[in-house]
Order: C-alpha cells, then structure tokens, then sequence
C-alpha cells in the first residue's frame, strides 16, 4: 500500500505528459491543415487554469488529470462525433452568415476525409514517436548492456532439451522474429507457453531449425498471484554483458526497434487472448501502473548510492516506464472503440468506402455500446491489478 502512495505523484506526471504529447499530435496536425481549435486542454472535468492565445485557442489544465482533449471548432462534444448531413449544412448557414463562406474551410468537420482520418490518427502516432524519442534520447545517453542469446547451461528435462538444443548454440530468431540478444529471447518466449514454437539457431556456424514447446511456469513463486504464469524455455546464459553506445542516428533506429518490439508484444498477448491460449490476467490498468512506480521509486531510494545516481537512475526507469505506457496508450487509442481514435478512424473508413457519414443513430448505439465496453475492460483491468498487486490480500488481511 505505501508504494501505491509513493507512485501516485510520479505516475500523475508520467501520464500527464503522455496525455499532453498525444494531444499535440492531434493538434499540430489539425494547425499544419489550418484547422481552427477552440480548446486544449490536460485533463478533464473542472478548468483550473486556462489561457488564450493569439489564435483564438483556449489552453486549460483541468481537475482530473487521467486524460484530455482537443476541442475544434464546431463541436457540440470533445467526443468529436460525426454530425448529420442536416447538422452539417445547418452548421455551414451559421457559419456563412456570422463569419463568411470562406470561413467554412477552417472547421474541423468540413476538411476532406483524408486531412479529418490523419488528424485523428496523429494522436496515437504522437504516442509512438514519444516513445521512439524516448528511448533514443536513452540509448545515445546511457548506451544499452545486453547478453548475447547464446545457450550456457541447460535445465535437465526442460523444453531446450527435449528440443534438442545443445550448449553454445546462440538463438538467433523464434517464429520469425530476429533476437537481438538474451532479453529479446526471454520475452519472446515468456510469451508462448504451452505452444509449440520455430527457433532457428546458430551452431558452430551453421543454421540449425528447432521446435520448442515452452512450459508454463509461474511468473513469480513468491508473487502475491500464482496465477500470473509465462514460458519458460529451461537455459542459461553466460553474464558476459556487452555495452555499447549509439549515436544519434543508430540511437533512433534503435528507439524505433524498440519501440515496435513492444508494439508486437501487446499484440502478440492480445492475439493470445482470443484464441484462448490467455485468460488476459496480465491486462493491467491504472492501479497496477501506479504500483509500478511506486515500486520503482522506493527501490531507487532504498540503494545506497550519491543522490545524483539516485537521481539519474530514477529519470532512467521513469523514462523507460514512460516510453511503454506511451505506447501501450497509442495502441489502446487505435482499437475500434467509438470513445477512442480508433472509432473514429473506423467511421472515416467506412465514410471513404460507402461515400456517405455514418447515421447519428449508429454513431449513438455505437457510443453507448462503448462505454459498456470501456467500463468492462477498465473492471477488468482493476481487477486484475487488485489480484497482481496484492491488494486483495492485504485488504483480506484487514478483516481477517
């Protein structure tokens, strides 16, 4: 409980500046198209602090900082929803009349699909190029240590060895998927147990195809959830760690790699849980990654170093906790959720392929359908975090 406190504040940060990038996304886009902003704003609900700028934009930091928005002209709602071809023209004879016809351009809802589908679109892809900058700002200021994935020792009667690996074979890629190095080898197959799994390795030179079935084995036997498993494929490595140090450009390649390989993770978990090979008590939200911060802070504290490395290693693991929940952020923006980016996206699409807007009546069951939706994975998603964190055992212990 104590570290859930400690994270709150540093989460809060966190996720504000996740929030504020992603809608600047949406906003740059909609200015480099000359779209007219009535209000950004970090946050929701109640306006605390609030500016104008020359422009005519509003900028507000609001009450509840777990969210915000980009309101464009024109709209009744920040949900940005698709008004009717009737809502439309009325709009467009209010326009006309207070301010002229050439007015009529600069509102979001009468650009061209194509410039309202990339508007939309920025804010997740905003979420990505955070993450991307992050993690290169990282790499070419710290460098990176990494273990190459070659085999020291293995598990008497684990699945290498059923497998037929053997000692200093040095895995090279699984399902097609390239391994950088013994970290890349440990998610990749975390994340498959209990299904059968394409390994190609290098043997004293030569290519080597292999089949390994990894076993289920619980994320931590001393976890406050037992239920939390991964896949386990039963090697070792040698702690022989490389450091190396990029420059800017090998830096961003760098971030860019890293940033889709945990892209392909969430889709890859995701993909599990619909083919029924993952029950998703690994789907985490709020409470979990506040936790997580926490976690990370008091440990930091509790080592006994200067305060500037104190300091340094903070920022480091604050920054790379931020690069992933960016990600994670984009990538939940992009499901076809009407609430979300993602919903929007789907209804441009299906307007660029039918030539006509999706009905309001749609729009408003598909809305309401949402929020259901939303609700249950955010449900879902406490729950879980209770159960991983330990929460419920600890709140079972009060009343025990």
């Amino acid at each position: 409980m104590l570290n859930f406190i400690i994270g709150i504040v540093p989460f809060l940060i966190i996720i504000s500046l996740i929030v504020t990038f992603h809608e600047l996304g949406h906003y740059w886009l909609a200015r480099l198209f000359g779209t007219r902003i009535e209000r950004f704003s970090v946050g929701f609900g109640k306006i605390l602090l609030r500016r104008k700028d020359k422009r005519g934009t509003e900028w507000c930091i609001s009450a509840l900082p777990l969210g915000g928005y980009v309101k464009f002209a024109g709209d009744e709602n920040v949900t940005s929803m698709m008004p009717s071809i009737a809502e439309l023209e009325a709009s467009r004879e209010s326009i006309t009349r207070k301010e002229g016809a050439d007015a009529v351009k600069e509102y979001f809802h009468f650009k061209p699909l194509w410039q309202r589908f990339l508007i939309v679109l920025a804010g997740p892809v905003a979420n990505f190029v955070l993450a991307i900058l992050v993690f290169a700002l990282l790499f070419a200021t710290f460098g990176d240590r990494t273990t190459p994935a070659t085999i020291a020792k293995l598990e008497p009667g684990g699945a290498a060895e059923a497998a037929g690996f053997l000692v200093g074979d040095t895995i090279l890629s699984i399902d097609g998927k390239k391994v950088h190095d013994f970290a890349d080898m440990a998610v990749l197959v975390s994340l498959r147990p209990d299904t059968p799994t394409r390994f190609v390795v290098d043997r004293q030179g030569s290519r080597v195809d292999l089949v390994a079935t990894p076993r289920r084995v619980p994320m931590d036997d001393k976890g406050p959830n037992p239920n939390l498993t991964k896949g386990q494929l039963g090697v070792e490595t040698e702690r022989r760690d490389v450091f190396v140090r990029y420059n800017p450009i090998e830096a961003l390649i760098k971030g860019n790699d890293e940033t889709w390989k945990a892209l392909d993770t969430n889709l890859t978990y995701v993909g599990r849980i619909f083919s029924g090979k993952e029950n998703g008590n690994q789907i985490g939200g709020i409470v979990g990654m506040t936790k997580a911060t926490g976690d990370i802070t008091a440990a930091a504290t509790q080592v006994q170093a200067p305060w500037w490395f104190t300091a340094l290693s903070l920022l480091y693991t604050y920054l790379t906790l931020m690069a992933y929940i960016s990600i994670a952020v984009g990538f939940l923006n992009l499901l076809p959720i009407p609430m979300l980016d993602g919903g929007h996206l789907a209804f441009y699409a299906w307007q660029g392929v039918t030539r006509k807007p999706v009905s309001p009546e749609i729009q408003n069951a598909a809305f309401r359908i949402a929020v259901v939706l939303v609700l249950g994975l955010m449900t879902f998603a406490l729950w879980n975090d209770l159960n991983n964190t330990g929460f419920v055992k600890f709140l079972g212990g009060l009343f025990s």
